[in-house]
């Protein structure tokens, strides 16, 4: 389990790692930076579940294509779903809107307690339903002060849940089909890096582009992977718990980047952290009753 946590933590490390080293690509934007993430970081995994023995997903995936004709849709929705997830989060840092952006993966746990009640049917226990409450209350101050959620938030908060619903829904929720879906990503990825006139003249002002490009594939493999075996060597709810620590993080690295939170923002944050704490304190209550009662 020890290296599970090890894992799991430095999957998250890397991707804050990931959000800052977006803003050192300069003057690429964030659309080619994500471009070129996707066009390295794809190989790699392929290799990864290769290696794992994974690969059978994929081919378990493509098999169905003939016998499953929803695929041929299914997939490309479910690719463009999270291809914008992956656009958002290279944008946000180099376009300095990476508060917001982790605003919405603070948010996003809470709004899959909310589609666990009403799409799945589960029942949210006392402290699910208060984290929700103070989610409300701190999304009513961003309405009162700001006049609305931004964008990037909602498309974090709501876009990554409807991607987990739909992947779940189409049966393609395993690496096979995250695979698949960076995969259908690559022609879009291409177009971002190739549309532009001479694609590679800012490679030739600034050289060290080349190195920072090989780094951003790298990183992004290697975050993707330690995430994937801390997910296997972890119970479930301890490495849901580990997961906040991500969202911490991207949160003080938009702070170093220079982004800062208002006076009239604060008691959003603040509401939602609690909201988010009280989740914790649910995780670590279930984890302990699971080691005491592990079949119950």
């Amino acid at each position: 389990m020890t290296k599970g946590v090890a894992l799991s933590v430095f999957s998250s490390v890397l991707f804050a790692l990931l959000y800052y080293y977006a803003s050192l690509m300069t003057p690429l934007s964030g659309e080619i930076v994500f471009g070129w993430r996707m066009l390295l970081t794809m190989p790699c995994v392929g290799l990864f579940l290769l290696y794992s023995g994974d690969w059978r997903l994929v081919i378990s995936l493509f098999s169905q294509l003939k016998s499953r004709p929803l695929l041929w849709i299914g997939l490309p929705l479910s690719s463009a779903l999270v291809g914008v997830q992956l656009w958002i989060f290279m944008w946000a840092p180099i376009n300095g809107r990476g508060l917001p952006v982790s605003l919405g993966y603070f948010m996003m746990p809470l709004v899959l307690v909310l589609i666990g009640r009403f799409v799945y049917q589960e029942r949210p226990t006392r402290l699910q339903w208060l984290a929700v409450a103070c989610a409300a209350v701190g999304v009513s101050n961003e309405l009162w002060q700001a006049g609305g959620i931004s964008w990037e938030t909602l498309v974090v908060a709501i876009g990554y849940p409807l991607y987990f619903v739909w992947r779940r829904w189409l049966g393609t929720d395993n690496l096979g089909g995250l695979w698949c879906d960076m995969l259908l990503m690559i022609p879009v990825a291409a177009w971002f890096v190739l549309s532009i006139d001479a694609p590679l003249a800012a490679f030739g002002e600034r050289p060290l582009l080349y190195l920072l490009v090989l780094g951003l594939g790298m990183i992004s493999a290697l975050a993707l992977v330690c995430y994937i075996l801390a997910s296997r060597r972890l119970p479930f709810s301890l490495f849901g718990l580990l997961g906040y620590v991500e969202p911490i993080l991207l949160v003080v690295v938009s702070l170093v980047l220079g982004e800062s939170i208002s006076d009239a923002e604060w008691p959003t944050y603040i509401a939602i952290w609690i909201a988010v704490g009280l989740l914790v304190l649910e995780g670590v209550r279930k984890l302990l009753a699971f080691r005491r009662y592990p079949f119950d």
